[in-house]
């Protein structure tokens, strides 16, 4: 029988109502009998995953995406870790805030809702799969997740967990469609159903989620791009900044919270620098420098503006030399994604000057821009990451799954 997918979006709509009027305890025991099934297929996850590992690499796939694609039972263990913090974390749906009385007698309020059908277009992260779905029943939706080919094996095996774990309390399978069919086309016809969909969060490469905004009658939550800065000061800790250099570039490239570019004050940029340099030699980094910083890097690369742009998404790097704390805001202000800044500081006034100026999604001070990430937040996990400002901004968890409505408490008011 062919997969359809405006009927599997029709019927994930209607599962969307039971999944909205579930107790907080049932969602909670949801999302542990997800946890549970995953640990306990372990071993049928990660065949899966190996068939989708040996057709990336005889179909070239870089290391970036291969290491966003590998599973191995550590990780399982995490993305059930996840699973089960984001069930012990507080309800959104059904809390109220602002109730106030008005002028007329009645009193005014919100309340979190469900936005309804989630859909999620991802490439070559099955975690995705399992982050998702758990963000999004905790938040009382149903969700379509509409992964790539590249892990279609180890997506399905995920689902064979999920549906497990729906069958147990008996809800709607509809609430949780992964998407057995790769096909474009699928994807195509995805993004014109507006009538079940309420939202598509695409994750992925830049030109997926470009399309995506470019084609969608959804609304989309928009992330282009990671480029993270690190701003050594003129007050920095070396030896911190050095650490958090060495985190934030080295210690995973292939993810969207790892450093692209550094910025270094020139008045420690001849201390700073030339350890820079012996770090980033030992982990065999691509240097791209500017002529103030070039000479202290063998082998480097002189920077052009396409630099300054870039995700390199490997063991590259930017490096550029800034007069001053104005002079690297400004650089920031002009080529950052929106995605994470940090600055390195022993100068409180500055690191909250650069906290309050730079407005980026995350902005850190003295710390690794790895800790960009839903689950070091303490969203649990992370559904996606928002740069656009609207309606969420930075890593969503749960409760950015959710809007507000206005509720309304009377005594027989009426208006003059």
């Amino acid at each position: 029988m062919s997969f359809s997918i405006t009927a599997a979006a029709k019927q994930a709509k209607k599962a969307a109502r039971q999944v909205a009027n579930l107790t907080s305890k049932q969602k909670n025991q949801l999302l542990a009998d997800i946890a549970e099934s995953l640990l306990a297929n372990t071993d049928a996850i990660l065949v899966a995953n190996e068939k989708d590992l040996t057709a990336g690499k005889e179909n070239g796939l870089d290391a970036a995406m291969l290491d966003r694609l590998a599973l191995d039972p550590a990780r399982i263990q995490d993305i059930a870790n996840a699973v089960l913090e984001i069930a012990g974390q507080a309800d959104p749906v059904g809390s109220i805030s602002k109730i106030e009385r008005m002028p007329s007698g009645i009193q005014v309020g919100k309340m979190r809702i469900p936005l309804g059908v989630i859909a999620m277009i991802y490439e070559s992260r099955p975690n995705v799969t399992i982050d998702a779905a758990a963000l999004c029943l905790k938040a009382g939706n149903a969700v379509v997740l509409r992964g790539g080919k590249e892990a279609i094996h180890s997506n399905l095996a995920l689902a064979e967990c999920i549906k497990s774990a729906l069958s147990n309390q008996q809800i709607d399978p509809a609430a949780v469609v992964v998407v057995p069919d790769p096909d474009r086309a699928v994807m195509n016809e995805l993004m014109t159903l507006n009538e079940s969909i309420d939202l598509i969060i695409p994750r992925g490469g830049e030109g997926l989620i470009r399309f995506v905004s470019e084609n969608s009658r959804i609304p989309v939550i928009q992330h282009y791009k990671g480029v993270c800065h690190l701003y050594v000061d003129s007050e920095a800790d070396e030896t911190k900044a050095l650490a958090l250099l060495e985190n934030g570039k080295t210690q995973r490239t292939g993810v969207c919270n790892s450093l692209e570019t550094l910025l270094v004050h020139q008045d420690v940029a001849k201390t700073f620098l030339p350890k820079a340099a012996t770090l980033l030699a030992q982990h065999n980094t691509v240097v791209h420098a500017c002529e103030n910083s070039i000479e202290y890097f063998e082998g480097a690369q002189a920077a052009t503006e396409d630099d300054w742009h870039a995700e390199y998404l490997a063991m590259e790097i930017a490096i550029r030399v800034v007069s001053d704390f104005e002079h690297a805001i400004e650089h920031i202000e002009e080529y950052a994604s929106g995605h994470t800044e940090v600055i390195v500081t022993k100068d409180y006034s500055k690191a909250q000057a650069f906290i309050r100026r730079v407005n980026s999604a995350v902005v850190m001070a003295n710390a690794s821009s790895r800790f960009s990430d839903g689950g070091q937040l303490g969203l649990g996990a992370e559904i996606g990451i928002s740069t656009s400002k609207l309606h969420a901004y930075g890593p969503m968890g749960a409760e950015s799954l959710t809007t507000e409505k206005f509720i309304v408490m009377g005594d027989g008011e009426v208006r003059a």
